[in-house]
């Protein structure tokens, strides 16, 4: 049966059923982050024992609420989520999502087909059991149990994340939240009863505020399907994937953890790279790499480094060729507009060394020269902030170029405090930023292998 996920992620009324007074609990933390978080539909408290939760009017049932309900949260005891779910049912609620855990993940495999049954006799689409739910941040609808304090939500941007797991979601979530970095939609789904790993990647092919697609998988429930729809889904977006339970010890945590087949990893890794699938081996390299798909992407994989300290272009042109991409031959009419403009100590060449004393000035001609290169298909800046010729206008200056989307910028930045700082406001002025050369040419070159086999303009 078909599920209308636009129904279920872009709900109108909520209903909570299990939210709490109590502060500490799971039901208080949802309602509160519903409430307080910016969601313009209608909340609904369900508690039998209460009359009012923070503020709202509290119902003993969802079948005493008088008006429609578009989405129920369910975070009841695990004995009760059957008889919730039926009344659901009855209420013609059409999306739920079940964060209680207790299921198939414990071998109680019967319970968890009961919950198949009811939601396949109504018509429900159900995320988890087992689960975090998900996070809209265009439509402010935030199911995830973590208190806002504790785990930052991101601010709305392009890539969507689906995760097996709820904690490896949460922790990729705070780390966009405080790097700047923007998210459309995350989904946690959990033992995907009902709604699966392959209904997402479907749902985010066609989701028009979703560019880049990052998946946590640590199994499928249909391997073929995942893959025939993956086939057609990497051809429109890029699917960035990292997959858990490679070995014999990770397959077994894979089934306790979210009652998943984990399977032969080798069989899983070919199929990935067959259906176009950019695999990556760590939980950086997936929040890293998927922010560089926003960039526009190269006709090749001519790489153009800009650097005011000799030994970090070294070390980027190392990892440039280590990760299959090549060093620009610059144009001679590029050297002879960097020879003009720049001081006799700078080394006209690949890598452009501007020396230690370099201003934004200084960067801004080697940037529009490149640009301007034919020969140059990608560029890596990696200015080094602790020079004091450098002030934040370096960083206003990279924000713009990087906005005209001729070519694809990455920033490598290196040190503490001062340059962390800085990192963050290049990130919250959309550009892709590493502190290692090695990973953010890792990145570069998935991007230059995705358009090469899609010919992407």
């Amino acid at each position: 049966m078909g599920y209308n996920l636009k129904e279920l992620f872009e709900p109108k009324s909520i209903a909570v059923i299990g939210a709490s007074k109590d502060p500490t609990k799971i039901g208080h933390v949802i309602l509160k982050n519903l409430v307080e978080g910016g969601f313009s539909g209608q909340v609904y408290p369900v508690n039998p024992s209460a009359d009012v939760i923070l503020y709202q009017h509290a119902f003993a049932s969802v079948l005493d609420i008088p008006s429609e309900v578009d989405l129920a949260i369910i975070v009841t005891p695990q004995p009760v989520v059957l008889k919730v779910l039926e009344e659901c049912g009855k209420k013609r609620i059409k999306n739920a999502v079940i964060i209680t855990s207790g299921f198939a993940e414990v071998g109680n495999t019967e319970v968890e087909e009961q919950i198949k049954e009811i939601a396949k006799r109504y018509g429900i689409g159900v995320i988890g059991p087992n689960c975090m739910g998900f996070i809209n941040t265009y439509t402010r609808v935030d199911s995830v149990f973590n208190p806002v304090y504790k785990l930052g939500r991101p601010k709305a941007g392009e890539i969507a994340f689906i995760s097996q797991s709820g904690a490896v979601g949460a922790a990729v979530m705070d780390l966009a939240a405080k790097m700047g970095v923007g998210i459309s939609l995350f989904v946690s789904y959990g033992n995907a009863a009902v709604i699966n790993e392959t209904d997402l990647l479907q749902y985010l092919s066609d989701d028009p505020r979703t560019s880049v697609i990052a998946v946590y998988l640590e199994g499928v429930r249909d391997g073929r399907k995942f893959l025939d729809v993956a086939r057609k889904v990497t051809k429109k977006k890029p699917v960035i994937l990292i997959k858990a339970g490679k070995t014999q010890a990770g397959s077994k945590a894979a089934a306790s953890h979210t009652a998943s087949l984990a399977g032969d990893y080798a069989v899983y890794s070919s199929a990935f790279k067959q259906a176009g699938i950019l695999e990556v081996e760590s939980l950086t390299d997936l929040f890293d790499y998927s922010k560089i798909f926003l960039q526009p992407f190269p006709n090749g994989n001519r790489t153009g480094i800009i650097t005011n300290g000799g030994g970090i272009g070294v070390l980027t042109s190392d990892f440039v060729i280590r990760n299959g991409l090549q060093m620009a031959e610059l144009d001679i009419e590029t050297k002879k507009t960097l020879r003009d403009s720049m001081p006799m100590h700078v080394n006209i060449g690949n890598p452009l060394d501007l020396a230690g004393d370099a201003d934004a000035a200084r960067f801004k001609v080697a940037i529009d020269a490149m640009m301007q290169d034919k020969n140059v298909d990608i560029i890596i800046l990696t200015p080094l902030m602790q020079t004091i010729s450098l002030d934040s206008s370096i960083i206003d200056l990279i924000i713009r170029e990087s906005q005209k989307m001729i070519k694809p910028i990455a920033v490598v930045t290196i040190g503490g405090t001062y340059t962390e700082q800085n990192r963050t406001l290049l990130e919250n002025g959309g550009v892709p930023t590493y502190t290692s050369p090695y990973v953010a040419t890792g990145a570069l070159s998935k991007l230059a292998w995705y358009a090469k086999r899609y010919q992407k303009d």
